[in-house]
């Protein structure tokens, strides 16, 4: 983030993301610089074990996650001591992802453009992640607490996305972060079945959400 959108959060934005207290959460073993190849390893792992837990659960054997990962089980247990951790990772890496691209874009010339993009990646990612959104509840990984502190940061990262559309004139200045979340879980939980939104329903919240031109007299 750069410091122009440090400073915009600080001028308020942040408040609305107050990070609640949240239990240390389990890491990684590894906190020495990796190696390449084992940070290459970690990325393997991590992508295989996103797509295992949503199929199978989080009963699913390490062995299995290794075997997908293309790695031994020892290099799984030597960053992930204990099959949540390796989940706990899982989630982390996926809304950090969420929080970088929702940065990359508040740096866009067009706010509004910048807002919508963001809003249609989530809404498409939310339905093609549904079955690892739902390993995660059944888990309490959604429950209140559970990955505060990111989650945090994806709350400010994108009131500052809707502020910028806002101040720049393109979106209504009626509406809140909460109202415009509301919206897209509404979109996420509408197309139950679909690893796809429905486009139309996606094309009604951005119409519904722009700025209104006043009528010429």
């Amino acid at each position: 983030m750069t410091s122009a959108t440090e400073d915009r959060v600080e001028r308020g934005l942040g408040a609305a993301g107050a990070e609640p207290p949240q239990a240390p959460p389990v890491q990684a073993v590894t906190e020495r610089p990796l190696r390449a190849d084992a940070r290459r390893n970690i990325q393997k792992v991590l992508e295989a074990a996103e797509i295992v837990f949503a199929s199978e659960g989080l009963a699913v054997p390490i062995d299995t996650i290794a075997a997908r990962a293309g790695v031994g089980v020892g290099t799984v247990y030597r960053h992930f001591p204990t099959k949540e951790a390796l989940f706990y990772a899982v989630v982390t890496a996926h809304l950090e992802k969420m929080v970088a691209r929702a940065q990359e874009l508040a740096d866009s010339p067009e706010p509004t453009e910048a807002l919508f993009t963001f809003m249609g990646e989530v809404v498409t990612l939310a339905a093609k992640k549904r079955d690892l959104q739902d390993e995660m509840a059944r888990a309490g990984m959604c429950e209140p607490g559970f990955h505060a502190s990111i989650k945090a940061q994806l709350n400010r990262a994108f009131a500052l996305l809707l502020a910028d559309a806002q101040a720049a004139g393109g979106v209504r200045s009626d509406v809140g972060p909460d109202d415009v979340t509301s919206l897209l879980m509404g979109a996420c939980l509408a197309s139950p079945g679909r690893s796809e939104p429905s486009p139309s329903m996606v094309s009604v919240i951005f119409d519904g959400l722009r700025a209104r031109t006043p009528a010429a007299g």
